[in-house]
């Protein structure tokens, strides 16, 4: 039985990986300061083989016995975790990259690390492919989420490189679904949840900027690909369906039957302007390509949405 261990395991993403290696007959030992993750979300593991550790990875990761498998998912993740934790993301993109890492060089296990397309910032190049190096701006209020994944990619192949750590790298593009939380800030929760409320849609900007959005299963699938893979290479892991800001703020609004009506605000600094991942490389190499369309996962999720809403409301 392989005895995986997952950071940042009571977070969305994070969550959802525990509960596909699961089911896949591996032990996981979740690891999680809880910062921004909650327990709820891992809740319905505590009777399966899962065992729950609550810890800061800045600081040493102790794990008794083998290990086969680190994912590191811990870091804040939205825009307004970020700007709200600058230095918790900095130092959980260093130093909890390097005590993640430190874990999988000392039992000789596989090392499969959470990157972001916030790599390649407000891209020059679209769609963005692997070999495109970003355009990033180090010292703006982003930077610090975008420059500790850079510099977590970076110690991620320098111990492949130095120490022959496996190591595997997903860059993840746009992802929604059960078990975001309804003040995430992102899009899909943010619309999501002000369009059950019936509440005035914030859209950022004039609504033209685009982006991708994959189902959280496609990426999970498409997550476990690569850990399985031989490549040591960043893999982009999203969907190619690009939609407009607007377009997705409106097919909720029409989906969850809202009377909602969209509002206009200036655009955060450094916003993306588009976001669109070249797949190719995933095509190629993990025979992955996502199967959920963007409505079946909204479908999927807004459920999800109204009892968490049902419940904050008691």
């Amino acid at each position: 039985m392989p005895r995986t261990v997952v950071t940042g395991a009571a977070g969305f993403i994070g969550s959802h990986l525990s509960e596909a290696l699961l089911k896949r007959g591996h032990s996981v030992i979740g690891v999680d300061n809880l910062i921004t993750g909650d327990l709820a979300n891992i809740a319905h593991l505590r009777d399966q083989d899962f065992q729950f550790i609550r810890h800061d990875v800045t600081q040493y990761i102790d794990i008794d016995g083998p290990v086969d498998c680190v994912l590191h998912w811990a870091s804040p993740a939205s825009p307004i975790d970020y700007l709200l934790l600058p230095i918790q993301t900095l130092k959980v993109g260093a130093l909890g990259t390097h005590n993640a890492l430190g874990l999988a060089k000392a039992k000789n296990a596989r090392f499969v690390i959470a990157s972001t397309s916030e790599v390649y910032g407000d891209p020059l190049e679209h769609p963005q492919r692997e070999t495109y190096w970003g355009n990033v701006n180090p010292i703006g209020p982003r930077g610090v989420y975008d420059e500790a994944k850079r510099f977590a990619e970076a110690i991620t192949l320098a111990y492949h490189r130095a120490h022959g750590v496996d190591t595997k790298i997903v860059r993840i593009f746009n992802t929604y679904g059960p078990r975001m939380r309804l003040h995430d800030g992102r899009a899909v929760p943010a619309f999501m949840s002000q369009a059950l409320r019936n509440e005035d849609v914030t859209v950022f900007g004039d609504g033209t900027q685009t982006r991708s959005f994959c189902f959280v299963s496609d990426l999970v699938d498409g997550i476990l690909r690569l850990m399985e893979s031989d490549t040591h290479d960043p893999v982009n892991i999203g969907n190619p369906h690009e939609v407009t800001i607007e377009q997705i703020a409106r097919t909720i609004i029409s989906l969850v039957g809202s009377t909602s009506r969209i509002v206009y605000r200036p655009l955060p600094q450094d916003d993306p302007k588009q976001r669109q991942p070249d797949i190719t490389r995933a095509q190629t190499l993990l025979s992955w390509q996502p199967q959920v369309e963007l409505e079946e996962g909204l479908a999927k999720t807004v459920g999800y949405f109204k009892s968490k809403l049902a419940a904050e409301a008691r």
